[in-house]
């Protein structure tokens, strides 16, 4: 499964800048785990991580729940600024 390319989607549907968006995916050591890495304008990042948290929360939500349908892994997400 490409988590990856669903993770860019989410996150291109709530950013001004879509060109900027890159998402990275790394295998963690314990092959149960996923590390996604999610870069995006400093402007955009506010409306990723969203107030409080909750947006960001929301997609953690969506990727985990995708990913306890197909292969049932842990998915982590890192959001940062470039």
């Amino acid at each position: 499964m490409d988590y990856a390319a669903i993770l860019e989607k989410i996150v291109k549907a709530l950013v001004v800048d879509q060109e900027a968006v890159r998402v990275k995916e790394f295998q963690e050591d314990d092959e149960q785990s996923i590390l996604l890495e999610v870069m995006v304008q400093e402007d955009d990042l506010g409306r990723v991580i969203g107030k409080n948290g909750k947006t960001a929360s929301a997609i953690r939500t969506l990727m985990q729940a995708s990913s306890a349908l197909h292969d049932n892994k842990y998915v982590k997400i890192n959001f940062d600024k470039f």
